[in-house]
């Protein structure tokens, strides 16, 4: 064989190495997202198994850009020891987990008339080459600013209590939103609720199609990875942060808006301040 020909399958070899690594890489971002979902999903359903969580989890796993089919998927749960335990037979003590709380929609077919009047909540995810990262965002239906926000490297809700707190400090002592999520634990556990509660909020939470009552979260979601670009990829973690802070900077501030009159949301929220 030729020596062009041998430093030619050389290169080839190289570049099929650099790209089953990159594969692999991607694909344990992958499941560490999985898993993620999974642990979080069992906080509120302890024993809901992997057939349903692979139906429950699919339109969020997309929503970050993951297909995974369920023979896949299922590995994943293996590979992480997610897979459920038969329980044994006979009696059982008591459960001592405490379901977490749950509210009825406030806000189906509600129309508000005024900043502060609905915060709708939301989380999306964020992908970097060093792992996934989850957006909480807090918007005001009536001027669909970004009152709060906050990027985290967890599901924990002490981490979408980071955004709720900027929201807070921003609002007049005075003003009671109604705060609206899906029903995802973050939003039900104990530690948020009662912050709601104690800022004197009332609480709405889907019921039924969570995309669809909470609609407006969702389309935040794709205004900023479609015209902000955070669909995309990052290197690192401090450069997903960095465009997260420049994409709710722009898209409060220079964004015009229709349903505003093609003002930008932050144009309508100072005005009705």
């Amino acid at each position: 064989m030729k020596v062009g020909e041998l430093c030619a399958r050389a290169e080839m070899s190289r570049q099929n190495f650099y790209k089953a690594r990159k594969r692999r890489k991607r694909q344990a971002v992958d499941e560490q997202l999985v898993k993620t979902l999974v642990e979080a999903e069992r906080r509120v359903q302890p024993r809901i198994g992997g057939f349903k969580l692979h139906r429950l989890l699919r339109p969020e796993l997309a929503a970050a850009g993951v297909k995974m089919g369920r023979d896949r998927f299922f590995e994943v749960l293996k590979n992480q020891g997610l897979l459920l335990k038969r329980l044994p037979s006979g009696p059982r003590t008591t459960n001592s987990r405490h379901s977490l709380p749950v509210f009825t929609n406030l806000v189906k077919g509600f129309v508000p008339k005024a900043i502060h009047e609905v915060w709708v909540s939301d989380i999306t995810y964020i992908r970097t080459g060093e792992g996934f990262l989850y957006l909480s965002m807090i918007t005001d239906m009536h001027s669909r600013k970004i009152v709060g926000y906050h990027l985290s490297l967890s599901l924990e809700a002490q981490d979408s209590l980071k955004a709720l707190e900027m929201a807070l400090k921003q609002k007049p002592e005075d003003a009671r939103p109604i705060h609206h999520s899906d029903r995802g634990s973050q939003y039900c556990s104990h530690e948020y609720v009662n912050r709601l509660r104690g800022a004197g909020m009332r609480i709405s939470m889907t019921e039924e199609n969570h995309c669809a009552e909470n609609a407006m979260a969702e389309r935040m979601n794709g205004i900023l990875k479609q015209e902000y670009f955070l669909g995309h990829e990052f290197r690192t973690v401090p450069q997903a942060r960095r465009a997260v802070d420049e994409a709710v900077h722009l898209y409060n501030t220079r964004r015009p808006h229709r349903a505003l009159g093609c003002a930008t949301p932050d144009q309508v929220h100072r005005a009705a301040a």
